[in-house]
């Protein structure tokens, strides 16, 4: 599927936070569609559902559910690693990590219409995840996170530039630590867009958020 989208491209990941004993009738469940749901009318690119403990079962209802408030927008949207779950419960796609199947497998088994993002953290990833068909990428953490121990070290500026030079067209998103305040550093570098989690995080300000980080790639040029 053509990353057709309007940039910069905003790409938002939910936090994780349902467990295996979640069900659709539970707050953190009812919370993601809401989420869901702000993001379509701030204008968000692209949802990543990054719920790794829920069951199949209920990451199938979450996947269909959230599904429903994104068919028919300009919101696209995509599920952590599970690309089965994503086709049959009706998303866009699929976000790969660097544990995942490789890209080049997931097009050949899902085919040509499933959108494809991928996390890298090094010229050399982001360089296959291209060769082998994704959409886009996610590179970082650009900068200092809570997570550290997840992410890694940041990479910076610097790394992400190179990055973006050497894939020219090709969409670049800057993840990791990323605020209403350094996106524009971002974008200077050659990022598409931005990927966050906490900066996404909260459907009261996402819309506020979103046309700030908007107006920070105009001025970036």
């Amino acid at each position: 599927m053509p990353l057709n989208l309007s940039r910069p491209i905003l790409y938002l990941i939910t936090r994780g936070a349902t467990t295996e004993g979640t069900t659709p009738d539970a707050p953190e469940f009812a919370l993601i569609l809401h989420q869901v749901s702000a993001a379509v009318a701030a204008g968000i690119n692209l949802i990543q559902i990054r719920e790794k403990q829920l069951t199949a079962r209920v990451l199938f209802e979450l996947v269909k559910r959230a599904s429903d408030l994104t068919r028919g927008t300009d919101t696209r949207l995509l599920v952590n690693d599970r690309a089965d779950v994503s086709v049959g419960a009706g998303a866009d796609g699929v976000h790969l990590t660097t544990q995942s199947l490789d890209a080049a497998m997931i097009r050949k088994t899902f085919g040509k219409e499933v959108l494809i993002g991928t996390s890298t953290h090094s010229l050399a990833a982001a360089r296959f995840a291209q060769e082998q068909g994704a959409d886009f990428i996610v590179f970082g953490p650009v900068f200092e996170t809570k997570a550290k121990k997840l992410f890694g070290p940041p990479v910076g500026l610097e790394k992400l530039g190179n990055v973006a030079r050497e894939l020219r067209d090709f969409p670049v998103l800057a993840l990791g630590g990323i605020s209403v305040a350094n996106a524009q550093d971002c974008f200077a570098a050659g990022a598409k867009g931005i990927a966050g989690i906490s900066l996404f995080s909260d459907p009261q300000t996402l819309m506020q958020t979103a046309t700030v980080i908007v107006e920070s790639a105009k001025s970036a040029g």
